[in-house]
């Protein structure tokens, strides 16, 4: 060990198909709130609750499930997992202009600062990971 010691903090709640997504993205901003991330890193925060809105939306559209989201903050890196019932990992597809749909994977690449999809014994998880901007006063 180097003497240091992990300090992590999470949530977890369950959005069932016939939530709003806008619940999603509300409880996710109260514990961006809690951890200071609204305040002090506005931009990331916008982009992890834009992130939230789509992981949630697939996981109700693609998946035909609830979600499970999770959030957790290790002071190095904010994870974002959502859960679905469908094992069928996400593929990237090209955006077609009269057709919604087919940019999730273009914005997670674009916002996150890291993200994979795993399969799991009952569907499938994709995680987004957003480090806050780095202290200019460091």
């Amino acid at each position: 060990m180097d003497g240091r010691s992990l300090r992590a903090v999470g949530w977890a709640r369950s959005l069932p198909l016939d939530s709003q997504i806008k619940t999603a993205r509300d409880w996710a901003r109260a514990h961006l709130d809690e951890v200071g991330w609204t305040s002090h890193h506005p931009d990331t925060a916008d982009d992890v609750l834009l992130v939230v809105s789509e992981l949630v939306t697939n996981a109700h559209v693609h998946g035909h499930s609830s979600a499970q989201l999770v959030m957790s903050w290790d002071s190095q890196c904010l994870h974002i997992a959502v859960h679905d019932a469908s094992p069928v990992l996400p593929t990237p597809r090209e955006p077609e202009e009269l057709r919604p749909g087919g940019r999730g994977i273009l914005l997670m690449e674009a916002l996150a600062d890291r993200w994979e999809a795993r399969r799991c014994p009952h569907g499938k998880t994709v995680i987004a990971c957003f480090q806050p901007p780095a202290d200019p006063e460091r």
